[in-house]
């Protein structure tokens, strides 16, 4: 049977391209035979398979997990550190942005009489890095998502949310995507609430903490002696899948 495989990240560049076809058994084919098959069609991913997260239909898949005829198959590395829907009381946005947007309109887009405060959580390209032994400059990151997928995850991140502080109002989750300069947005996380002791302070921190766990966006680190992909370290386990 055949099966569309996606890559991304370091394994895109690895392989020299994004998509492709693997032939797997018509029985007993799993996320395992899958990754020992594609490290055989393709020897230069070999070493990058061994860590890369496996995932089937949009959703984290396991070594045991059958693959079928017709899945879509993607392996990319550990997340690297849209559309908007309503709910049925309070507002929710979910994007992945292509371009510069405004802060103070997704505020105004998640906010309700009701609300009273607002907490925002807003990453930013660091052009200067000076961590222990560290100490670099960028010029500029690539970001790059695994869209259906990302956009899923962050709908489970605001489920996650809501589950943990039940007063927490509107949520937006916004990441940008392409081209990155020094000084500009990265990802915007903004959780309201009617009181600022009603959880939307923790709400925002966990947004952005699990947001470069399961969500799958990497992003690539331009310097002046060349580029690389950055890849996390936390690989997503069972309880990371949507219930």
């Amino acid at each position: 049977m055949q099966v569309s495989v996606l890559l991304f990240a370091t394994l895109k560049d690895v392989a020299g391209q994004s998509k492709l076809t693997l032939a797997l058994p018509d029985e007993g084919a799993t996320v395992a035979v899958a990754r020992s098959a594609l490290s055989a069609q393709i020897p230069a991913l070999t070493k990058h398979l061994e860590s890369a997260i496996a995932a089937v239909n949009e959703e984290y898949a396991f070594a045991d997990d059958p693959v079928r005829a017709g899945d879509k198959l993607a392996f990319f590395p550990p997340v690297s550190g849209g559309d908007e829907q309503a709910d049925a009381e309070y507002p929710e946005i979910f994007r992945l942005a292509d371009a510069p947007f405004s802060t103070d309109e997704l505020i105004a887009a998640i906010t309700t009489p009701a609300t009273g405060a607002v907490c925002v959580f807003s990453g930013m390209v660091r052009g200067q890095t000076a961590r222990d032994e560290d100490h670099h400059e960028t010029q500029r990151l690539e970001y790059e998502a695994y869209e259906p997928m990302a956009l899923a995850k962050m709908r489970q991140v605001a489920a996650e949310i809501r589950e943990r502080w039940s007063l927490v109002q509107g949520i937006a989750i916004v990441q940008r995507v392409g081209r990155l300069e020094v000084g500009q947005n990265t990802i915007v996380i903004a959780c309201a609430s009617g009181h600022r002791d009603q959880g939307c302070f923790e709400a925002a921190r966990y947004g952005i903490d699990r947001l470069k766990e399961i969500v799958p966006v990497w992003k690539r680190e331009v310097r002046s002696d060349g580029s690389a992909w950055v890849e996390g370290h936390y690989m997503p386990q069972p309880d990371d899948r949507a219930v």
